[in-house]
């Protein structure tokens, strides 16, 4: 599977979420689809990642847009997590990385010294067309949130 570049149609995908549900990116048509990949469930940056998307979630709903956290994280992790910070957005678990390589964020990093393959802290916009818009990546948690509803705002 190849990764995909902004202007191109993503490809559709099913993916576990937490809820018990199954997320099918066609289902999700007639409404942008923020999609944020972070690395690991309850660490200190995705943790402070998600409580922002959260505490703007009523910002997102009025410009039309749904979030989805993607991890490689179990589904019984991602429901601890969400359940503990009262997310109001589904989290997606990734396992087998299918998800990660088609977005092309799997990367290696130095983590205490050592060389180790991890995802790299990435958001992706989906338009309501199923086109993707934009993309952060190396993604800094400080402002990111405010930086995509700016976005939204002025740039879709």
């Amino acid at each position: 599977m190849t990764s995909i570049t902004i202007g191109t149609a993503v490809p559709d995908f099913e993916a576990s979420s937490t809820g018990d549900k199954t997320i099918k990116l066609s289902e999700l048509q007639g409404r942008f689809v923020l999609l944020y990949f972070y690395p690991k469930d309850s660490t200190p940056g995705c943790t402070l990642e998600g409580q922002s998307f959260r505490d703007h979630i009523e910002k997102f709903a009025a410009l039309n847009t749904i979030i989805l956290g993607i991890s490689r994280d179990t589904l019984r992790s991602h429901e601890n997590f969400k359940c503990k910070q009262a997310f109001p957005f589904d989290l997606l678990s990734d396992e087998n990385e299918a998800l990660c390589e088609l977005f092309d964020v799997i990367k290696m990093k130095n983590m205490y010294g050592k060389q180790v393959r991890g995802i790299e802290r990435s958001t992706f916009l989906i338009n309501p067309d199923g086109i993707l818009v934009k993309e952060w990546r190396k993604v800094k948690v400080k402002g990111h949130t405010e930086e995509i509803l700016n976005y939204l705002s002025n740039g879709s």
